[in-house]
């Protein structure tokens, strides 16, 4: 059964997002924070919740939610044929000065083509007072857009690539204001970023990335890529198919690698032509 409506797919294909759509109740939401609770547990002394990436691979409970057939829909009404490929948390605590910088997310994935997309899951509610993530509407259609480097120490920013100015209109801006349980979905190649957060509240979100399977990861990159099938038939076989987990809870014992983490080789070897 098909979750969007065609206005819906429509405007996702021209603005490059869509936000607001009720999925998780109340109920669903507190398992979702327990969840995370007990994740957080198995991190090390000195570790922060920016450690708890692809851990879908480890642990049965984020998997489910990741696959979790309401998302499924959702993603399908958008992409056909997909698989699962990536989950983490982003997480802005009270009174943090941290800021993620304009980006493209296609920018940084080693995949081609570019044609992913990311459900954002509000764990908490996120506005504009706890640094809600904001987006440039329709920026997507640009293609892929240059990035320049910041200096480390230079930037509140976690990111170090960004979307070099000129590129986009970015009083444009569209803040994505969600309540707990509810989800955003944006298009790998739309022009967003989020402000620090001065509130006295958390602000936590999980995400998690899909793929059309005519999607292909360059293992050259990313070694580690394992690919999770989600609805319809991979006729491509591209990518590795990676193992269900059985733990509800467990450790991503291994790295992974985005263009920025892989170092200058890989971004020249997927530097747009």
């Amino acid at each position: 059964m098909n979750r969007l409506t065609q206005q819906q797919v429509d405007a996702f294909h021209e603005q490059g997002y869509l936000t607001g759509i009720d999925v998780f109740t109340p109920h669903e939401v507190a398992d979702l924070n327990n969840g995370l609770d007990e994740l957080c547990k198995l991190l090390r002394p000195g570790e922060s919740t920016k450690e708890i990436r692809e851990w879908h691979e480890s642990s049965r409970w984020l998997y489910d939610i990741c696959m979790d057939p309401r998302l499924l829909d959702i993603v399908e009404d958008l992409l056909g044929d997909f698989f699962l490929w990536a989950s983490n948390y982003f997480i802005k605590e009270a009174h943090s000065l941290e800021t993620v910088a304009w980006h493209q997310d296609s920018y940084y994935w080693p995949l081609r083509p570019t044609k992913s997309l990311t459900i954002w899951i509000a764990h908490t509610d996120s506005d504009v007072a706890n640094g809600a993530m904001e987006v440039i509407p329709g920026s997507h259609t640009a293609g892929i857009l240059q990035h320049g480097r910041a200096q480390a120490g230079a930037t509140d920013s976690v990111l170090l690539l960004e979307c070099e100015s000129g590129q986009f209109k970015e009083d444009s801006a569209v803040p994505l204001i969600l309540k707990a349980g509810q989800i955003s979905v944006h298009d790998d190649k739309i022009v967003h970023g989020s402000p620090a957060n001065p509130s006295d509240r958390r602000r936590v979100a999980l995400t998690a990335r899909y793929s059309p399977t005519d999607v292909k990861c360059d293992l050259a990159v990313n070694p580690h890529f394992r690919s999770y099938p989600g609805r319809g038939e991979d006729r491509h076989q591209h990518n590795p198919v990676g193992e269900t987990p059985s733990e509800k809870y467990a450790r991503l014992e291994r790295d992974h690698q985005s263009v920025e983490e892989a170092g200058e080789e890989a971004a020249a070897r997927l530097k747009p032509q």
